[in-house]
């Protein structure tokens, strides 16, 4: 029998060097020959996809609420499509953000609650928790510098400040309450240093998965 995949996110605001550190991780499993399938929310599906350019270029207002249910729409779409099958399969999952996402951006950043994004994804039975999630954690300030840099923003990269404080402080605190699976990382120093404590933490949970 098929020793079942495990599932890694990682997680963050704008500017926080995901996708640098997710190919770190990937290359790190990889080397040490675990087959890995990396993807990303909004996305990961046709659907998913689709929604994401919606979500991201949307010539028309959304509302939080219809924010939240793309959002869910597509996560469940890729749960059932792609992150379920690979993980039954023995494949390793590495995801650019997921679930935590929500709870920060529509529950924390939009105001609708935690409470409300629980829900919704207990309606759908989106009830695949990640093994391990890395949340990336620096300035506001300092990772919206970093986005700016990168060209012209899209609609969520364009929220006031407010709404990134308050994604940050919702991020934080689901690590907080659950510190065993989110591990904060100080994604303010040299990539070096964002690197080894990425490398600490993985080396520990591989420890532990092939114990």
């Amino acid at each position: 029998m098929t020793a079942r995949g495990r599932f890694i996110t990682l997680e963050g605001l704008e500017g926080v060097g995901k996708t640098t550190n997710r190919e770190y991780v990937e290359s790190v499993l990889t080397t040490r020959g675990i087959k890995v399938l990396v993807t990303r929310e909004p996305g990961g599906t046709d659907l998913g996809e689709q929604l994401r350019h919606l979500l991201l270029h949307a010539s028309a207002p959304v509302s939080a609420e219809a924010e939240l249910m793309m959002m869910a729409a597509s996560r469940k779409q890729h749960t059932v499509d792609v992150i379920e099958p690979a993980l039954n399969a023995g494949t390793w999952v590495l995801c650019d953000r997921y679930a935590d996402a929500s709870f920060a951006y529509q529950g924390g950043g939009r105001e609708l609650g935690l409470g409300v994004v629980a829900s919704l994804h207990a309606l759908l039975s989106i009830d695949i928790q990640p093994d391990l999630t890395f949340l990336l954690d620096m300035p506001i300030e300092d990772g919206l510098k970093r986005m700016a840099a990168r060209g012209k923003p899209d609609r969520i990269e364009k929220e006031a400040l407010g709404f990134f404080e308050r994604a940050r402080a919702a991020y934080l605190q689901r690590a907080k309450d659950q510190p065993q699976r989110m591990k904060v990382i100080d994604a303010s120093l040299s990539l070096d240093g964002v690197q080894q404590q990425v490398d600490n933490v993985l080396t520990a949970f591989l420890e532990g998965a092939h114990g």
